[in-house]
């Protein structure tokens, strides 16, 4: 593979010096989370299944993806209301994340005079979660809301997918993509206040050098995994998933150790755990709150006061982007859930239908906001 150029702002060549060192890029401290009332059990947390052995957290991450699965529920639960317990949990939960919908006044107060910067996650947020990866496509309706917010926003996508194929289903040019967990980031050629090489769009790729490594990865897994029905490897380029969400719950320890026996080959690759699906990535200073960062920056907004970044994700890898903006006290994240969770997110939302509704109702504002400035 022949190296891709890299054009980086200036203030940016220290951050990308600092990709193979050590110390954080973006050094933040740990959220405070409210909670504390029984919800960590329907939490499911990032794990780095490197440490120690691996299988005590491998066993948690099981456990946990069983408890949420609906196929995991009895006959005599599926369709039965939540208890009173359940119920009060869940209301507790959303005193600490209210719906940003019934809060949408006190947000756009809260942004106000400021520029608004919009970070947005793909599956579970864009689009619902499917079976199949491949089948994740957004509604020409989502489609239209994202494409109206970026006329008065500057937008990004930032997933865990490869860049490409997150492009292909959003299909607007005019966003700023940053796929494989904020590990290969590209912005339009015409996109404001970024410096450009010759006019052309920028590329931006901190594990570049991990290509191969990937690649080679991705093969591997795809061989290893053929024995399992279900099983998906996907290749983000910067980084590989194995899907368990179609695997039968029996098979799921079997598939699990067999990643990580494959993983003991690759030492500068670290393996974590999400929602029915294992994350192989390169051990850098690199993640999805780091990549806004790094797009804030490149826009102008480092050290801006007058900047309102808004960034909203279901998954587990979002939470890296609630923690900084948590940490910087601008803006605020929105946490697309059904289920109370841990999370940094200041706001929460249910479903992608409620994100479409939102993104609506932030251009209305926003319309009515300049519609009354021309006629003072």
């Amino acid at each position: 593979m022949t190296n891709q150029n890299v054009v980086v702002p200036e203030s940016m060549s220290m951050a990308v010096a600092a990709v193979s060192n050590p110390t954080p890029i973006f050094p933040y401290l740990p959220p405070k989370i409210a909670g504390g009332f029984g919800i960590r059990r329907k939490c499911l947390r990032q794990l780095d299944l490197a440490e120690d052995d691996g299988n005590g957290r491998i066993n948690v991450w099981i456990e946990t993806m069983k408890a949420s699965s609906p196929t995991h529920k009895s006959a005599e639960t599926i369709g039965v209301p939540p208890s009173i317990a359940e119920q009060n949990e869940h209301s507790t939960w959303m005193m600490s994340h209210p719906s940003a919908l019934s809060m949408f006044d006190e947000i756009t107060r809260a942004s106000k005079g400021k520029q608004v910067v919009m970070f947005l996650d793909y599956d579970g947020t864009l689009s619902p979660i499917v079976d199949d990866p491949d089948r994740a496509f957004m509604s020409d309706e989502m489609r239209d809301a994202v494409r109206d917010v970026s006329r008065y926003f500057p937008t990004a996508i930032v997933s865990g997918r490869c860049r490409n194929k997150v492009y292909n289903f959003v299909r607007l040019a005019e966003l700023y993509y940053a796929g494989s967990h904020g590990m290969d980031i590209k912005v339009p050629a015409k996109g404001p206040s970024f410096k450009k090489a010759n006019g052309k769009a920028v590329l931006f790729q901190p594990a570049s050098k991990f290509f191969p490594m990937i690649d080679k990865l991705y093969r591997t897994l795809l061989e290893a995994t053929k024995s399992t029905p279900g099983a998906k490897v996907e290749n983000n380029k910067f980084c590989v998933s194995v899907h368990f969400r179609c695997v039968d719950e029996k098979r799921w320890r079997a598939l699990a150790d067999l990643v990580k026996s494959v993983m003991k080959e690759y030492p500068k690759l670290r393996l974590t755990a999400g929602r029915k699906v294992l994350e192989i990535r390169p051990i850098i200073k690199w993640d999805k709150g780091r990549a806004m960062e790094f797009l804030l920056e490149s826009l102008g907004f480092a050290d801006c006061k007058d900047v309102f970044p808004v960034y909203i994700g279901d998954d587990l890898t979002d939470e890296d982007a609630f923690k900084v903006l948590r940490n910087r006290g601008q803006g605020f994240g929105i946490l697309v859930s059904k289920i109370p969770k841990e999370t940094s997110a200041s706001y929460s939302l249910q479903e992608p239908s409620e994100v479409m509704e939102f993104l609506q109702r932030l251009v209305v504002w926003k319309r009515l906001t300049l519609k009354s400035c021309t006629t003072v």
